[in-house]
């Protein structure tokens, strides 16, 4: 059973994106042990302003050179060549790993010797102490995306080969290794034992997807064949993603640099809250967008774009159909949401409200921000980079100038709404654009799918607001536990509202995605199943 589970490949969109938002779903549970850990042990103050300020100049050499050329380039020249030549596609991929090892140790040699320059611009609201502290974690920070590099490479061979499930398991190896670095690090060499939990993360990032590697057949050879005419093709088409990234990067960087002005602890309560937003986006927008992109680039190759048109808004609506109610709960349970995880030692009441308030605001855009994956995989699939690469740059200005106007107004929650703000304008964008370039995406059906499940989330926020009040009667409130059990039976509530709705409102959704469920385990279960049978959805 265990061996089968490791060695499954799924061949579905839905049953891959229930592997991968199931286990990002317990990544993200550990993301926030992860966050409460932390917020238990420094509260919403100097220390983890420090410590995610000084994730910004590693994120960037990862999110640059390494996401940039797997996620636009990589993974659609791999399916072509591995059904064609498959001893070319090891080739190519020995030879991306080299020059994307060698490229990324050689800038982050470059940036440890001017990351004092870079962090007095990243955060110019702190003080003396704090910059040094960030110049100290920012440089032991920068192994880790040396590490990635080479394991996101890993995981790129692992999604061409619908190898979804172990791919899913590196995000809990990563929080993994940052939770111990948490407890068992941070005793010994102070704050910098969050720094030396980041690498441990990465090399476990690494290490649990290179047994599943070598049983695909690859062999590491020193090659850095850069004249080869795949790996050029795979760079021509990383440089718009890697802008595009590049804007979302700066993005985080100029909102560091605002909240680093509204005084201490802004900086730890945004990422709080952009944290706990993103616990819904990443089950189900990455999630699906992640197990879509094998398939649209696929048919795309084939020249079959209606049927890549039919399984992208298929997709769209499976992510709608789950991220709206998620939006709704996080909206209306916001208070309950933070003080149930973060609500302990150092992180007092101030910093749940502060929080909660900022998570409201990011809870507007959760399903532009879900959509978004899955639009740019739909551009990326197309060969298209250029186009997702406009548009992000078009939200980047939106969302700046827009925290220059909102942060004077409410302060760090300002800059959450800039963000909300910039996700709604973008994912319209992207659906125009790709809406101009294949045709119809269907979306008179689409309009009154999304009036149905609208109308459901609104009777289910009116349930959950109306509960809140008794269940605050049943518990005692000035426990953790009673906020929790309040919180918990009002969402309960409203999921069983929602999907009685839904299911009255004849959502075909809510039957495909059962359907898909009971195959997958079902299969998982049965020793006689095929390992790659498809589901039937």
């Amino acid at each position: 059973m265990i061996k089968r589970l490791f060695s499954n490949t799924e061949s579905s969109i839905t049953g891959a994106a229930i592997i991968l938002g199931s286990a990002s779903f317990l990544s993200r549970i550990i993301g926030i042990v992860r966050d409460r850990i932390f917020a238990h042990q420094f509260g919403a103050g100097d220390v983890l302003d420090t410590y995610y300020a000084a994730f910004r100049t590693p994120d960037l050499v990862y999110n640059l050179l390494i996401v940039g050329a797997l996620s636009a380039g990589f993974i659609p020249i791999f399916l072509e060549l591995k059904e064609k030549n498959k001893k070319e596609a090891w080739l190519v991929t020995n030879s991306v790993l080299n020059i994307l090892a060698i490229g990324s140790l050689v800038v982050c040699a470059i940036l440890f010797i001017f990351t004092p320059f870079i962090t007095q611009h990243i955060v110019p609201g702190f003080d003396e102490s704090k910059q040094t502290m960030t110049i100290l974690l920012s440089r032991i920070m920068l192994v880790s995306p040396i590490i990635l590099g080479i394991s996101s490479l890993v995981s790129g061979v692992l999604q061409s080969f619908k190898s979804f499930f172990i791919y899913s398991l590196t995000p809990i190896m990563y929080n993994l290794g940052i939770i111990i670095g948490a407890i068992f690090f941070v005793p010994r060499f102070g704050v910098e034992g969050l720094a030396y939990g980041v690498i441990l993360g990465a090399v476990l990032h690494l290490m649990i997807q290179l047994p599943t590697l070598f049983k695909l057949g690859f062999r590491y050879t020193p090659v850095m064949d850069i004249s080869n005419m795949f790996v050029k093709k795979i760079w021509k088409m990383m440089i718009p993603r890697t802008l595009g990234l590049a804007t979302f990067q700066i993005n985080l960087i100029i909102i560091t640099i605002f909240a680093s002005t509204l005084g201490g602890g802004s900086i730890a309560i945004f990422n709080f809250a952009n944290n706990l937003q993103y616990f819904p986006v990443g089950i189900i927008g990455i999630s699906f967008a992640i197990a879509a992109f094998p398939a649209l680039s696929e048919l795309a190759a084939k020249q079959k774009k209606d049927t890549m048109v039919n399984e992208l808004i298929r997709t769209a609506r499976q992510i709608l159909f789950f991220i709206l109610p998620m939006s709704i709960l996080f909206l209306v349970l916001r208070a309950q949401i933070v003080r149930t995880v973060f609500g302990s030692g150092a992180f007092d009441w101030n910093d749940t409200i502060m929080t909660a308030d900022t998570l409201a605001f990011f809870s507007i855009s959760l399903f532009a921000q879900a959509l978004i994956p899955l639009l740019a995989r739909g551009f990326y699939a197309l060969q298209d980079t250029w186009t997702p690469l406009l548009i992000s740059i078009s939200s980047l200005l939106i969302n700046v100038l827009a925290a220059i106007f909102l942060k004077d107004l409410y302060g760090v929650k300002g800059l959450a709404l800039a963000m909300s703000i910039a996700a709604i304008c973008q994912v319209a964008l992207m659906w125009m654009s790709l809406h101009h370039r294949v045709g119809s995406m269907h979306e008179g059906p689409l309009l009154l799918f999304l009036g149905k499940i609208s109308f459901a989330a609104t009777i289910m926020a009116i349930v959950v607001q109306y509960l809140k009040e008794p269940l605050s009667h049943l518990v005692d409130m000035t426990r953790l536990w009673g906020i929790f059990l309040q919180g918990l039976g009002a969402g309960i509530v409203g999921i069983a509202v929602y999907i009685v709705l839904t299911w009255l409102l004849q959502v075909s959704e809510i039957h495909l995605i059962r359907k898909s469920f009971t195959k997958k385990w079902l299969k998982l279960s049965s020793v006689e199943a095929t390992v790659n049978e498809p589901d039937e959805i």
